[in-house]
């Protein structure tokens, strides 16, 4: 998968999630090897630290953009410079912001879903739940949707983030 738009389909049927809040997934629940590497690649990102989520659950870890890097639009952003959530170990999934049309993507092709306050005109189309990542090979699709998030709050292009594969130091 060298650009977003081959996003590959999810397999198998999507978790089963809570409609209210919190929104959490509830089944199919990512390894915790499998989220702590998720966490470790997010957290080398340039302009990137690490700190407790102020809208999600406690144990949520947000990431946060340097404000001199925070370059995207304010839809790019859950709660001032945190551009995205892991959820705690029981849950595995993700919090995060996308151009719509990429979340639009994420969502069809089975990676997530939209927060349920989109619908209700409360948050953006740019705000989705990605389903934690059941195998290593999830993990690298699910890092993909994580660094076109961080694209996004930097102001970048972000249908190619081959870019940045690898390259902690970009």
């Amino acid at each position: 998968m060298d650009r977003l738009e081959d996003l590959p389909a999810r397999t198998g049927e999507r978790p089963l999630t809570r409609r209210s809040m919190p929104h959490q997934q509830l089944t199919q629940n990512a390894p915790r090897a499998l989220q702590e590497a998720l966490f470790e690649r997010a957290r080398a990102l340039p302009g990137v630290r690490v700190a407790p989520s102020r809208i999600s659950v406690p144990g949520a870890r947000a990431f946060y953009l340097d404000p001199e890097r925070a370059q995207g639009p304010a839809e790019a952003f859950v709660f001032g410079y945190e551009f995205a959530h892991l959820h705690p170990p029981y849950d595995g999934s993700l919090h995060l912001s996308l151009p719509p049309e990429l979340a639009e993507r994420v969502v069809e092709r089975g990676w997530g879903e939209f927060h349920p306050l989109v619908a209700q005109g409360v948050l953006p189309p740019t705000y989705v739940m990605v389903y934690g990542p059941r195998d290593e090979a999830e993990l690298e699709v699910v890092w993909r949707i994580l660094q076109a998030s961080y694209a996004f709050a930097r102001g970048e292009e972000v249908e190619s983030v081959q870019a940045q594969k690898g390259d902690r130091n970009a």
